[in-house]
C-alpha cells in the first residue's frame, strides 16, 4: 500500500475538497435562504460589471479593492450561469499554488530540506484545511494574496530580489497590509553578522547593512511597481480609488463579525455620530498595531528567521487590527507551516493542544454571543461581546508570545550581501 503522503494524493485531495465544497456552495445558494456565497463575492462581480461597461468599480458601493481585481473577474459578467463562478475557481486555485510554494519552500535549504513526505504533511495544515478551502470557495480574495506573499518569501529565500521588489509591490497594491513586510525583509537581507563583525560605530555596525545592494535593488522596484500601478489606477479612476483602496481603511468603522476588543467603540461610533465626532479613535487605532507589527518585531525577530517574523507580525496585525474577522486568519494560517516545524508547540503537544483549544474556543464563545445578538435579537454587547472578545485578544497575545519566543530562539543567519555578488562571505571562504 503506497503513501498517503504524496504529491498526488495532498494535492489531489486538495483539489477534490475545494470542487465538493464549491458543489456545496451551488446547492445551498440554490435550496437554503443563508447563501454559502459571501457577500463579498457580489461586490466583486458588481463591480467587474461595472469595468465591463466601460465605468469605474467604485460605481459599486462598498467596493475597497484595487481595480485589478474587478478586471480579473470580468470573465464573471460573461453569459452563462457557470462563468459566475470562475473567480471562485481562480481563487481555489491560487490556494493549491499557494501550498506548492509551501513544499517547495519546505523542501529548500531554508525549510530545512525537508524530505517529501514531511513537507506535504506541514503544507496540508494548508491544502487540506476546511477553512481554507470554505474561504476560498465562497468567494473570497484572500487566496490570491496567499500567492503573492508566499511567493514574495519563495524569492527573497531564493535570492530572486529583483522579482521580489514586483511581487511587494504587488501586493502591497493589491491589499496594503504586506507593507508590514518591507522592513522585515530589509533587516533580514542585510543580517550577515560576520560582514559587521569589526565594525566600530552604531551606524556602520547596524544601519550600514541595510543599503546593501540587494536591499536598494529590491526597495527600486518594488516602489516602482507600487507607484506604477497606484499612478495607473489614479489616472483611469480618480481620487475615488485612493479613498476606497487606501484612505477608507483609516477611518473604516465596522463592528459586524469582528472579534475586535474594539468592537463595541467601534459599534457606539457608527450609531452616535455627535459621539463619533468629538475622538476619532479609529482613526489612531492602528498606531499600536503598526508599532508592533512592523517596527517591533522585526528589529527583533528578522534577523533569525524571516519566514516565523513574517508570521509573527502577521499574527500581531490581524490581533490587534480594529477589524477582525475569519477571513484575516487566512493571512498568517498560510505562514503557519513555515514555523511549526521548530515550534514550541509541536516539541511540547500539551502547550500545542492547550493553544489550539484556547483559541478556537474563545471563538466559539463570541460567535455564540453573535448568534444570540443577530439571528435571536438578544442585547449581548456587555458583557458577552466585550468580554469574549477581550478573551480572544487576551489569547492572541499569549500564542504570539509563544512565536516571538519560538522565533527569538533560533540564531541568526548569514544571508547578507556575499550572496548577490560576486564577493564570497566568510563562510564560504572557511570551506575552500
Amino acid at each position: 500500500m503506497g503513501s498517503f503522503w504524496t504529491p498526488s494524493v495532498i494535492f489531489g485531495g486538495a483539489t477534490v475538497l475545494r470542487i465538493v465544497l464549491f458543489c456545496y456552495g451551488l446547492f445551498q445558494d440554490a435550496y437554503s435562504p443563508l447563501k454559502y456565497t459571501d457577500i463579498d463575492y457580489f461586490v466583486f462581480t458588481d463591480a467587474a460589471r461595472y469595468v465591463g461597461r466601460g465605468r469605474s468599480p467604485y460605481d459599486r458601493e462598498t467596493y475597497r479593492y484595487t481595480p485589478l481585481l474587478a478586471w480579473l473577474l470580468i470573465p464573471t459578467t460573461w453569459s452563462g450561469a457557470a462563468w459566475f463562478s470562475f473567480g471562485k475557481g481562480i481563487f481555489a486555485t491560487a490556494d493549491i499554488l499557494t501550498g506548492w510554494l509551501l513544499v517547495t519552500i519546505l523542501r529548500s535549504q531554508t525549510g530545512g530540506n525537508m524530505s517529501m513526505e514531511k513537507s506535504l504533511k506541514y503544507a496540508s495544515i494548508w491544502l487540506l484545511n476546511p477553512m481554507v478551502a470554505t474561504i476560498s470557495t465562497r468567494g473570497s480574495s484572500e487566496g490570491l494574496l496567499g500567492v503573492m506573499v508566499i511567493s514574495l518569501l519563495w524569492a527573497i529565500v531564493n535570492r530572486h530580489i529583483k522579482l521580489a521588489g514586483l511581487l511587494l509591490g504587488l501586493a502591497v497594491h493589491f491589499k496594503i497590509y504586506p507593507v508590514i513586510y518591507a522592513p522585515a525583509i530589509l533587516l533580514y537581507l542585510a543580517s550577515d553578522p560576520a560582514a559587521t563583525k569589526g565594525a566600530s560605530t552604531v551606524f556602520a555596525k547596524y544601519v550600514a547593512p541595510v543599503f546593501s545592494s540587494d536591499n536598494i535593488t529590491m526597495t527600486i522596484y518594488s516602489l516602482l511597481t507600487f507607484v506604477g500601478l497606484n499612478l495607473a489606477m489614479y489616472i483611469l479612476y480618480g481620487y475615488s480609488f485612493l479613498q476606497h483602496t487606501y484612505l477608507h481603511h483609516i477611518t473604516r468603522i465596522d463592528h459586524r463579525h469582528n472579534f475586535s476588543p474594539y468592537n463595541i467603540l467601534l459599534y457606539l461610533s457608527s450609531s452616535s455620530p455627535a459621539a463619533a465626532s468629538t475622538f476619532h479613535f479609529e482613526s489612531i487605532a492602528f498606531l499600536p498595531q503598526l508599532l508592533f507589527s512592523a517596527i517591533l518585531i522585526p528589529l527583533v525577530l528578522a534577523k533569525r528567521d524571516l519566514a516565523g517574523t513574517m508570521l509573527a507580525q502577521t499574527f500581531a496585525f490581524v490581533a490587534l487590527n480594529k477589524v477582525c474577522t475569519s477571513q484575516y486568519f487566512i493571512w498568517f494560517l498560510m505562514l503557519v507551516p513555515l514555523y511549526l516545524p521548530d515550534s514550541s508547540l509541536l516539541s511540547k503537544p500539551r502547550l500545542g493542544i492547550t493553544a489550539g483549544a484556547l483559541w478556537i474556543g474563545a471563538q466559539a464563545l463570541w460567535l455564540w454571543q453573535g448568534y444570540e445578538l443577530e439571528f435571536l435579537g438578544r442585547s449581548t454587547f456587555v458583557p458577552g461581546l466585550w468580554g469574549s472578545g477581550l478573551l480572544f485578544y487576551a489569547v492572541n497575545m499569549w500564542i504570539l508570545g509563544i512565536i516571538v519566543a519560538d522565533v527569538g530562539k533560533k540564531p541568526i543567519t548569514a544571508v547578507s550581501v556575499y550572496r548577490s555578488s560576486d564577493e564570497k562571505s566568510p563562510a564560504q571562504k572557511s570551506k575552500e
